[in-house]
């Protein structure tokens, strides 16, 4: 068993930790504080490959693996939680479904501007009605002649507000239930009937974009259609799978950046005439946060190289998701409890950290979901050994 990473995984995680702390994290405090979606980092990280880590460069990627692809959202997300959902979705949730079921044509134009970085890309799946239940979708896509004809609203869509290009869930044959379900890939600078609605006002997260997206008599070309009709379903599960592992790496990066924080804090503020990291109340706390972000980080890593050897990974996803998330949840309200009163105020980027870590256990499935998934592999593989 080998844990060391290659030598080009090194060079990725290390030039992305470079550029995060020279780049990114001085902004952090700003983007949070204005909401401003952070264009000009999005360009420059498309110039160095990171839009789509593990899209063949044939496709305007960088050509790398999974594992790379991690490590990268762990080092953006240190820095700034919102950069890193934004470049993760853009990688997981709309370069990935694209490069696993489009075809050559639709790779070339709506794969190569958003994989190298030169558009941006979202994934439109839930509604108000239908988040963690997509049977429950309303969006419908009927076939007219040469186009698609779509109707309907999707809710809480990152990058949405932004974004060029879009991949789209919509219902086909409504009495065919899960199975009239299928994919689209909208142009949504060129598409009539398109808009974009509300953008919510969130606790964490400000710098990236969640929107309402519109669909009224939306017309997109037939050959928009993603793989098969019907066949939607198995590809969002699968690109759920996928998205699962961007956002794990996204609480880690904030996991790590309040464990960083806490222990230079705790080894500068004094009380009782030493310093904080003296008393064994808060080693404890320190102590706890590594051992479990370490933890976290080989759940992840576990999954992400499954992926790259094309071996299922649903519940390894999802374990790595779940348990990477609670995890960057308890370590940010710790941080603020060693921070004290200064980890309630803006002062410190703790209190961010806190806002932001929230989002990871409701957005890519709720930490709920991921234990029905889990479970649901245990007892599959349980009955296939009786």
């Amino acid at each position: 068993m080998d844990f060391e990473l290659s030598e080009e995984q090194q060079m990725i995680r290390d030039m992305c930790r470079r550029f995060a702390e020279n780049e990114i994290k001085p902004v952090a405090a700003e983007l949070d504080a204005t909401k401003k979606h952070p264009a000009e980092l999005c360009q420059k990280m498309g110039e160095l490959g990171l839009m789509g880590i593990a899209i063949p460069d044939q496709y305007g990627g960088a050509g790398m693996d999974y594992v790379s692809y991690i490590l990268a959202v762990i080092e953006i997300s240190r820095a700034c939680a919102s950069t890193g959902v934004i470049m993760s979705v853009n990688n997981s949730l709309y370069c990935f479904p694209i490069n696993r079921f489009g075809n050559d044509a639709q790779k070339r134009a709506y794969l190569t501007p958003v994989a190298s970085g030169q558009a941006m890309g979202c994934y439109a799946l839930t509604e108000a009605g239908a988040g963690s239940d997509p049977s429950s979708m309303r969006t419908t896509a009927r076939l007219e002649g040469d186009s698609w004809i779509i109707n309907g609203e999707k809710k809480f869509i990152t990058n949405g507000n932004v974004a060029d290009y879009c991949v789209l869930a919509a219902v086909t044959d409504k009495d065919k239930g899960y199975k009239g379900i299928s994919s689209f890939i909208v142009d949504t600078k060129n598409t009539p009937g398109f808009s974009v609605g509300r953008v919510e006002e969130k606790m964490g997260i400000k710098a990236s974009g969640t929107a309402e997206l519109v669909f009224s008599d939306a017309r997109i070309p037939k050959e928009n259609l993603l793989g098969e009709q019907g066949a939607g379903l198995k590809q969002m599960l699968t690109t759920l799978d996928a998205g699962r592992l961007g956002i794990g790496a996204q609480a880690l990066g904030i996991g790590r950046a309040v464990l960083e924080e806490a222990l230079e804090y705790a080894q500068t503020r004094e009380q009782f005439g030493r310093p904080i990291a003296k008393f064994q109340a808060i080693q404890w706390k320190l102590a706890d946060m590594a051992t479990e972000l370490d933890a976290a980080e080989l759940l992840l890593l576990r999954a992400a190289w499954l992926q790259d050897q094309g071996r299922p990974f649903e519940k390894e996803s999802a374990m790595a998701k779940m348990y990477a998330s609670d995890v960057a949840m308890r370590a940010a309200v710790e941080g603020v409890q060693i921070l004290g009163g200064y980890g309630y105020c803006k002062e410190f980027p703790m209190e961010r950290h806190m806002r932001d870590a929230k989002i990871c256990q409701i957005y890519e499935g709720t930490n709920e979901i991921m234990r029905l998934v889990i479970a649901r592999n245990l007892l599959r593989e349980a009955k296939s050994k009786m």
